[in-house]
């Protein structure tokens, strides 16, 4: 259990394997398959992972984390992506540490991503704060929904 590591989020509590180490602590990524360094930020994605796979319903056989884009030909690394049961990209997520105000600088750093993805769902969570909003590309369009919708 986290508790006592990091800020209490805005989400249900779930249960994770931490280990405690000489000089930091580790969280398992179930995704990466291996122990990753809890850091703030690091404790909002799997929290926010837990939540869509268990109370959204998203696969996490169809999530990548961390993994390299080349934007604009500069090497760019999303925070999370969820695919659909087809392959093609669903949501992108931007991770922020609970102590980060969320800011235009963090939307601009997630559409640069979508430049590329071109997804339909955007997720910005510092855990504390959650802004999901949905693209849509024909009409131009961005709403902004008040919750995240289930997996479909």
């Amino acid at each position: 259990m986290a508790e006592g590591i990091f800020t209490e989020l805005n989400l249900p509590r779930y249960e994770f394997k931490i280990r405690v180490g000489k000089e930091n602590k580790q969280i398992y990524d179930g995704i990466r398959k291996k122990y990753i360094l809890l850091t703030p930020e690091e404790w909002v994605r799997q929290n926010v992972i837990a939540y869509l796979s268990s109370e959204k319903k998203y696969p996490v056989t169809l999530m990548a984390v961390e993994k390299k884009l080349m934007v604009n030909n500069m090497p760019q690394r999303f925070d999370l992506l969820i695919f659909d049961r087809k392959g093609n990209p669903l949501l992108v997520a931007e991770f922020k540490a609970p102590s980060v105000k969320i800011t235009q600088d963090a939307f601009s750093q997630v559409v640069r991503y979508n430049s590329k993805l071109r997804v339909p769902l955007i997720l910005v969570s510092n855990g504390l704060t959650h802004f999901i909003c949905k693209i849509d590309y024909q009409s131009g369009s961005v709403v902004y929904l008040d919750q995240i919708p289930e997996f479909f």
